[in-house]
């Protein structure tokens, strides 16, 4: 059986993670220290705090802002359910907006949406191609959006606006008008989850790009935010007359350790040549060998100012109901080749129904869905494993359309 998404775990990998272990330091210490600094420079970002997941970092965010009861946080209907969970958790509304052809948010239907309750809008790029950014960016700064923004507190008062979190969760290392993910709006939130490009088994990172903050001051605020409101790491306490501390607010566990950092950081120092260089192989290939069926539609992947990271290979099939498109996965499975699909959109899901969303109110969210496969990518993937997934596809497909 093809597996749809294993870790590239090479020897390096392993060597740094036994170098952590045998250092005495596997919580939040040197190597995790370094890793934000790494992200840093590779992004772009003014300043990065690394956590235990990316959906941590989005709601350590939605805290730091402030966003809490009354609010309201706009997001794509076609997401995970942890870009939407946050909100909840917040105790603020999830607002969804329909998305485009492309998967990702439609911006065009983002200003209808806002309100004086709106506080952050947080796009989702999907499979690792960035959102318009550009367009994005310039709504919220719109001096019309602009004056709807009610601040309720001094960071949202300087800020003056709605605050763009980037759920970048898909894209690390993707491009957008020639800026890499990271650095394309006010604060962008990676995952390096088992199945992430760049992986730390678990983790994420807070990538904070604020004009006219001191965004190594909001670091330090996250920092401690996300270790129980204390104020001084256990890396800080262990020099010399440091050992005191104080809890300043009542925080929350998200810090990442030195043993995730470990594998990211081996990770980071191959991710063009090795990662994202095998990744635009196996899309191109995919996108060469099946664009000529008729039924086939396939990702962008490239566009004249995007770079996908080629996390996700969403492939749809044209013309079909989405029982037929659970067919062709049942047969696809049969022939030995793992496949997926992302997401099941929020508003199919029990929680967001029962708070009455409904997904006849996104149309083009339920098409994409509905009709979506998501082919196997991974750097492992061999040619002869790429030729043996198409075929599953084609014979598959093939046979249910003709039916």
């Amino acid at each position: 059986m093809i597996p749809f998404s294993p870790p590239d775990i090479f020897p390096e990998i392993i060597n740094e993670v036994t170098d952590t272990l045998n250092s005495g330091w596997i919580t939040t210490g040197p190597k995790t220290k370094r890793f934000e600094k790494e992200i840093t420079s590779y992004t772009g970002a003014k300043s990065t705090v690394c956590v235990n997941s990316a959906t941590a970092g989005l709601e350590l965010i939605l805290r730091w802002f402030g966003v809490g009861p009354g609010d309201e946080v706009i997001v794509p209907a076609y997401t995970y359910c942890a870009s939407a969970n946050v909100i909840l958790h917040c105790g603020a509304t999830p607002v969804m907006v329909d998305v485009g052809v492309d998967f990702n948010m439609d911006v065009s239907k983002v200003e209808a949406l806002i309100t004086s309750k709106t506080k952050v809008i947080i796009p989702v790029d999907f499979s690792g191609l960035p959102c318009d950014y550009n367009a994005l960016n310039d709504l919220v700064n719109r001096r019309d959006i602009k004056s709807q923004f009610s601040a309720e507190n001094d960071l949202q008062n300087k800020l003056g606006r709605i605050l763009v979190l980037s759920d970048s969760a898909h894209s690390f290392g993707a491009q957008y008008d020639k800026k890499i993910a990271g650095s394309l709006t006010d604060v962008s939130v990676f995952s390096f989850h088992a199945v992430k490009n760049l992986t730390t088994s678990e983790g994420g990172a807070v990538c904070l790009n604020l004009e006219g903050f001191d965004n190594n001051e909001i670091y330090q605020n996250l920092c401690i935010k996300s270790l129980h409101g204390q104020n001084k790491d256990a890396l800080a306490k262990t020099k010399k007359g440091s050992w005191k501390y104080d809890v300043i607010e009542a925080g929350y566990k998200w810090n990442m350790t030195d043993i995730q950092a470990s594998i990211g950081l081996v990770g980071l120092k191959y991710y063009d040549e090795r990662t994202l260089r095998r990744r635009n192989e196996i899309f191109k290939k995919y996108t060469d060998k099946l664009k000529p069926y008729d039924w086939a539609q396939v990702p962008d992947y490239k566009t004249t100012n995007k770079a996908s990271s080629c996390h996700i290979f969403p492939l749809r099939i044209k013309g079909i109901s989405e029982s037929q498109r659970d067919n062709i996965i049942e047969e696809i499975f049969n022939k030995e080749v793992s496949v997926n699909v992302h997401f099941p959109p929020l508003p199919l899901l029990s929680v967001y129904k029962n708070l009455g969303y409904r997904i006849s109110d996104y149309p083009v969210t339920y098409d994409n869905f509905s009709r979506e496969i998501s082919l196997p990518v991974y750097y492992n993937l061999s040619d002869a494993m790429i030729d043996q997934v198409i075929e599953a596809v084609v014979v598959s497909v093939n046979g249910i359309i003709e039916k």
